[in-house]
């Protein structure tokens, strides 16, 4: 629970019923000796009323406290600082606009702990200093922070790293953190700025300041300009964990860096600059091939590599997750972006150091195919949406003039 974004709270549930007479008699056959140590005339407790899709008046909730009068509570109440929080919980189920008189299940039990789902409030991108046009739910860079099991002293990387939305998250968890990113402007924090009702970022937005506005400073590596389709860190470099969300060509554009080959070459006396770098087109399934294979040979052995899969919903299908030979695939979870796309959060695991054999293995076999169907994705995206707006325009008549 101390992890968890998902999970408000856990309880060491002591009876359960569809009614309150069904609740009694579950809780009266729950073992004595169990509840024994939280009822002790020396401790000090309260109860919470919690109702699901259903508000109480002050009145009723304490009408529902009373009625558990049939346990053995020997201590003394302390609404402030209670030694043993005990939690009543109802069920109203999920349809605001049928809200039944009675609940459809009740619960009792010990509360143990909450989640941290404070977290989400707190780092919130609405509140952050440094943000783009595609940075990372805080919800959802904490649970890729968690799937990569990342602990304090880690050595986390991100190779598509933005306005290190996951660096903030990985952070908080004690990781140091560093990152590369294509876009000099971002990784800079110049240019213009996508908050509404300002044009240009301020002298401070950066990634190192947003760590800074959450404490995290000191757990600042560095992040540098660099395309993640070449090669830039020595061999033995090793990571604990990659983290990332790869661009898809929606909102961010896929590229990497090339050369005109039509460039008439200088003279031999010729002292300027002799190399323009020149953006490229990027496939996503060079994306992840490249990724999977940077991760095969840069994780440490049980490193782990979580990122973002754009996938088309009609023609998914498991086959189409890239794999690698170095590399266990752990969970592959499905984000729904729109009736027609989403995204799959995938983790694997470095089980094995790459040797030659496998670079050859990983061509012959089928299942380590590239990607299918991705480079097609931006434009399958975007015919998704043409035609939803087509039946959204059939479906409203126009008034004739």
């Amino acid at each position: 629970m101390s992890r968890t974004i998902c999970g408000k709270s856990s309880f060491e549930l002591w009876g359960q019923g569809t009614t309150t007479d069904e609740l009694r008699t579950s809780l009266l056959k729950y073992p004595a000796e169990n509840m024994a140590p939280y009822l002790q005339q020396n401790s000090t407790y309260k109860i919470n009323v919690y109702t699901f899709n259903k508000t109480l008046v002050f009145k009723n909730r304490i009408k529902k406290i009373d009625a558990l009068d049939f346990l053995p509570f020997k201590g003394t109440v302390n609404l402030k600082d209670p030694e043993h929080i005990f939690c009543l919980l109802e069920d109203y189920g999920s349809d605001p606009n049928d809200i039944p008189e009675e609940p459809f299940h009740i619960y009792f039990g010990r509360w143990i702990a909450d989640g941290q789902r404070e977290l989400i409030r707190s780092h919130s991108v609405k509140k952050r200093h440094f943000i783009g046009n595609t940075s990372m739910d805080a919800r959802l860079s904490f649970i890729m922070a968690n799937h990569a099991k990342v602990k304090a002293d880690d050595l986390v990387y991100d190779p598509f790293v933005g306005t290190g939305g996951l660096l903030v998250a990985c952070s908080h968890f004690g990781a140091y953190v560093c990152g590369t990113d294509i876009d000099y402007n971002t990784i800079h924090g110049i240019g213009k700025a996508s908050r509404k009702n300002q044009k240009w970022r301020g002298p401070d937005e950066n990634i190192r300041a947003n760590l800074r506005q959450y404490g995290t400073e000191s757990l600042y590596v560095d992040v540098m300009v660099s395309d993640a389709s070449k090669p830039v860190w020595r061999k033995n470099a090793q990571f604990d964990a990659i983290v990332t969300d790869p661009p898809y060509g929606i909102r961010e554009s896929t590229r990497r860096t090339g050369s005109h080959k039509d460039i008439i070459k200088p003279p031999v006396d010729f002292s300027g600059e002799s190399h323009v770098p020149v953006s490229m087109a990027y496939h996503l399934s060079d994306i992840f091939a490249d990724l999977l294979n940077f991760a095969a040979h840069h994780l440490v052995l049980g490193g782990r590599l979580v990122y973002w899969l754009p996938i088309y919903r009609p023609e998914y299908c498991e086959e189409m997750v890239p794999l690698h030979p170095c590399l266990t695939l752990i969970s592959n979870c499905e984000q729904t972006l729109s009736s027609h796309t989403s995204r799959r959060l995938i983790t694997m695991e470095k089980t094995k150091e790459p040797e030659d054999s496998d670079r050859l293995s990983h061509l012959a076999d089928p299942r380590f195919t590239p990607y299918q169907g991705h480079n097609s994705f931006r434009e399958k995206y975007f015919s998704g949406l043409t035609k939803k707006n087509g039946k959204d325009a059939k479906a409203t008549p126009r008034n004739k003039d």
